[in-house]
C-alpha cells in the first residue's frame, strides 16, 4: 500500500511516549533525580530520551551503562518512585491530539505500550484520556515487551478485530516490527522520540510527519 494512502481500517492502537503523549521532559527528570540519589553524574535530557521506549528496566540499564543487578534493581526502584511522583509535570498531549482523538471518536482505538501499566494508567487519567480507548495494555500485561508482536496480538484478540483492519501507530522501530510480527498495518509518526529518516527507511504503510496528518490517513 502506497505511502500516504487514505485506508479505512476498524482499529487503530496507538502508542504511548513519543505517539500520544510528550512525556520526555518527565522521564529525564526522574532518571537525573536517581542519578543524584545514586551519586551518579546527570546525562543531559537529549540522550536520555534516545533510551525511551524499549522498557523501563532497559531505560535504567542503559542510563547507568552498568550490567550489575544490585545496582540495576535499587536504581530502577529508586527511578519508579520519582517518575510516579513526577510523571504528569510536564506531560502532556501532542498538539493536535486531542482532536485527532475526537475526529476517530467513532473508531475503536487501544494503547499498547511498554511502559509499565501503572505509570500509564496514571497518565491516562490525569489527562483525562482513559475513556478514550476501548483497550489499555502496558508493560506487565504481556510476557513480553515491543518488539515482540504479543501485545498487538492480544489486542486483535480482546476486541475480536481482524489484522487486516488494524493499524499500528508509533514513533519507534519496536512498533512497526511489532505491528508487522502480528500482520496489521503500519504508521510512523515523525514528530516523537524516533529518527524520522530511520522510520521511513523501516518502510512503514504509512507516515505522518504531524499529528494532524493522522486525520487524513485513515477513512
Amino acid at each position: 500500500m502506497p505511502e500516504g494512502q487514505v485506508c479505512s481500517v476498524a482499529l487503530l492502537i496507538f502508542d504511548l511516549d513519543g505517539t500520544l503523549v510528550d512525556s520526555r521532559r518527565d522521564i529525564a527528570k526522574a532518571v537525573n533525580m536517581t542519578f543524584r540519589d545514586i551519586g551518579f553524574p546527570e546525562k543531559p535530557d537529549e540522550l536520555i530520551y534516545s533510551y525511551v521506549g524499549d522498557g523501563v528496566r532497559r531505560l535504567i540499564r542503559q542510563a547507568v551503562e552498568s550490567e550489575d543487578p544490585a545496582l540495576l534493581d535499587r536504581s530502577l526502584r529508586i527511578f519508579e518512585g520519582h517518575y510516579l511522583t513526577h510523571l504528569l509535570d510536564e506531560t502532556r498531549l501532542y498538539p493536535g491530539m486531542g482532536s485527532v482523538l475526537s475526529h476517530f471518536q467513532a473508531k475503536r482505538k487501544a494503547l499498547a505500550t511498554n511502559k509499565p501499566i501503572l505509570f500509564t494508567r496514571k497518565i491516562l487519567r490525569g489527562l483525562g484520556l482513559t475513556q478514550c480507548f476501548d483497550l489499555i495494555i502496558g508493560g506487565g500485561d504481556t510476557s513480553n515487551l515491543k518488539p515482540h508482536p504479543e501485545m498487538i496480538l492480544k489486542v486483535l484478540h480482546s476486541l475480536k478485530v481482524a489484522p487486516t483492519k488494524a493499524v499500528m501507530i508509533g514513533d519507534s522501530l519496536n512498533d512497526l516490527a511489532a505491528a508487522r510480527a502480528a500482520g496489521i498495518l503500519t504508521c510512523a509518526v515523525g514528530y516523537g522520540l524516533g529518527d524520522p529518516a530511520s522510520l521511513r527507511a523501516a518502510n512503514p504503510h504509512f507516515f505522518a510527519e504531524t499529528v494532524a496528518d493522522l486525520k487524513v490517513l485513515f477513512a
